[in-house]
């Protein structure tokens, strides 16, 4: 299809297909009607896809498309080497929804080749219940809700350590949380981020590297995010 690769689940191909046969896939959710727009490394689009169980469903769906961070972002932007992250992100989704673990479905992905060794690409995922980052959870949550929120952040630390998984970027926006105040859902957002490294430390470096996070929201941006609440979530995240 015009050199590009094209991914995409069983009941979603038909649709997606029609979504590409002209454009991008990202172009593709800039035109539909009202998108919600969500901002983050880029602008990604929240629509309906046309496609589900039954030939009259709809999907609510995100699409994004993949960019650099850091330095990077200047020098190639949204251009990657081939495959690109696109395929990775797919893969890696795949192997921590089988471990159990609650992050977006990959839906699609579709690479567009560029100047030979280099290509863009696109990601579609299924939208998340409703809810936001933890940052913005955690702002508005009283005690009792705080309390919750560390539980479900601590299974979701469990949960990589119990598959090996490491996220290399793992911060407290990379976190989402859906459900109501007494029993949240937390979400691993960013998966291209992941990694299966053979080590024991999986547990201790995810940990870490959420804490450094939570610090640098503390004196930044005043979230009150204290030491007290890190070493609870240390009980949680680290018990053997």
């Amino acid at each position: 299809m015009h050199g590009r690769v094209v991914l995409a689940r069983d009941w979603a191909v038909e649709a997606v297909r029609e979504a590409v046969a002209s454009q991008t896939l990202y172009e593709w959710a800039a035109a539909q009607p009202s998108p919600d727009l969500m901002r983050g490394r880029g602008i990604s689009y929240g629509v309906d896809l046309p496609a589900g169980a039954t030939a009259e469903a709809s999907t609510p769906v995100v699409v994004r498309r993949n960019r650099h961070g850091g330095l990077l972002r200047f020098l190639t932007g949204e251009h990657f080497l081939l495959p690109t992250r696109a395929p990775l992100e797919l893969e890696t989704a795949l192997r921590l929804m089988k471990a159990g673990i609650p992050t977006p479905e990959v839906v699609a992905c579709v690479v567009y080749p560029v100047a030979g060794l280099f290509g863009r690409s696109d990601v579609m995922t299924r939208r998340l219940p409703k809810g936001d980052d933890l940052p913005a959870v955690w702002r508005d949550a009283d005690d009792e809700a705080r309390e919750a929120l560390l539980s479900a952040v601590g299974a979701l630390l469990t949960a990589l350590a119990a598959a090996g998984a490491w996220h290399a970027d793992l911060n407290l926006k990379n976190i989402y949380i859906a459900g109501d105040g007494g029993s949240p859902t937390a979400y691993l957002l960013d998966v291209d981020r992941v990694t299966f490294p053979r080590t024991a430390e999986v547990a201790k470096r995810n940990y870490e590297r959420l804490a450094r996070s939570a610090r640098k929201w503390r004196e930044r941006w005043g979230l009150d995010f204290s030491e007290e609440a890190l070493t609870k979530l240390a009980s949680l995240a680290l018990e053997k």
